[in-house]
Parts: structure tokens; sequence; C-alpha cells
């Protein structure tokens, strides 16, 4: 499943993300590549150390875990501390599979889910647009400043060179309680019902038919 997260940053958060990103170290994004990736990466990529890193981390991810589309969505498990990429003139990174295990000793983890967020706006750079490779073709995707994109980490795809300006996005992989993308979309169609349901007819006999089905389908294909 494809999903675009709309208002996950609002402009406050923005400009103190982006504020932030002004005064930290970027390095190679090769460094963080998978040895198949590593050929075709060409990006820039915030270190991931430091009292600043650690405000991007929160900042961003408490955002995203507020986001209600995100939570049904994803049905996260194990979240990647995010990854905040630069993309200048000439840089790209060419088509490639997220690695299929992220993470070091105990704390290694599966990435069923890719998000990434958008930090600037699309006016500010040509060309960098995400494009991601679906059953029905590739799909070119350059959203507003503040808003995301999750898609299944199995999902090719790839970068497209910017031709002027700056690109700026962070990138969030996670494990998903709910191993299988097809599960995960039908559980998230009927959350979407079940909330309208619950909002619209709470005490409606089919309301609670719904809601006991969703909830016991997440018991079924749960791996917690």
């Amino acid at each position: 499943m494809l999903l675009e997260l709309t208002g996950v940053l609002d402009t406050e958060k923005l400009v103190n993300i982006r504020a932030m990103l002004e005064k930290v170290a970027f390095v190679d994004g090769q460094h963080s590549a998978g040895q198949a990736a590593r050929r075709v990466k060409n990006n820039l990529e915030m270190q991931q150390k430091g009292q600043q890193a650690e405000y991007l981390d929160h900042l961003l991810m408490g955002s995203l875990a507020e986001h209600p589309d995100f939570r049904s969505g994803a049905l996260p498990y194990r979240v990647a501390q995010p990854v905040f990429a630069r993309y200048t003139q000439g840089m790209h990174y060419g088509d490639h599979v997220d690695d299929p295990i992220m993470g070091n000793g105990p704390a290694k983890f599966r990435t069923d889910v890719s998000v990434t967020v958008f930090l600037n706006e699309p006016d500010d750079y040509e060309g960098g647009e995400l494009v991601i490779n679906t059953t029905f073709g590739p799909r070119q995707i350059k959203l507003p400043a503040g808003h995301a994109v999750m898609y299944p980490s199995t999902s090719v795809h790839h970068v497209a060179e910017v031709t002027s300006g700056e690109r700026l996005a962070a990138i969030v992989w996670l494990q998903s309680m709910v191993r299988d993308p097809g599960q995960r979309e039908l559980l998230y169609q009927l959350d979407q019902a079940r909330n309208v349901l619950l909002t619209e007819r709470p005490d409606a006999e089919e309301t609670k038919q719904v809601d006991r089905s969703y909830v016991n389908l997440i018991r079924m294909w749960s791996e917690v």
C-alpha cells in the first residue's frame, strides 16, 4: 500500500528542523548504504550523533506517531532512527530496495514499511522526485513540505536527479506488527470504516461487529 500522509509537520516544526539542519554536519550517504545500494547512491546525510540529532529524532518521530493514518497504515512495532538526507544539484539515488534488516545486535529489526517525509517545498528544487514502482507502474511523488509518503520497504524505488536547488527529506523505516503488506492494507481500510462508524453510530450493532472484527484480525495477524 502506498499512502500519502498530509500535515505530518506543521510550519513551526518545519522551520525548526530546517534551521537545525543548517547547523549540523552532513556526510557522504554511501556510508549508510548496503553493498548494492552503494553503487547508485549519491546524496548527503546528517551525522546521527549528538544532541541535535536526538532533538530532530524526537521532533519528527513524535509528529509521525501522532498521525492517525501513520498509526493505522503502518501498525508500527519497532522504528529506526530517521535519516535526514540532502540532495543538491546533480545528486540522485538510483533504483534500489531498502535493506531487509536494520539495527545492530539485539536492536535489529525487519524493515516492512518505509516513510519519506518532505522537508522543503517542491518549488525549492527541480527534479528530485521519489519514484516508486507499483503494480500499476512507476509512481512519481513530490509532496509539499511537511507531508509524507508511506510504502512497502520491498518496493523498488529511486530519487530522480536534482537538476537545480536543494531537496531535503527524512526517511524512516519500521517493522510492523503485521508483516504482510496485503493484510496491512485490508486492516487500514477496515479501520477507516470502523472510525466512521464509531463516530457516527457508536451504539449500532454493525459498529460493534466491525470493531470486533478489526480487533480480532489484529490479534490473528500480529507477530507481537
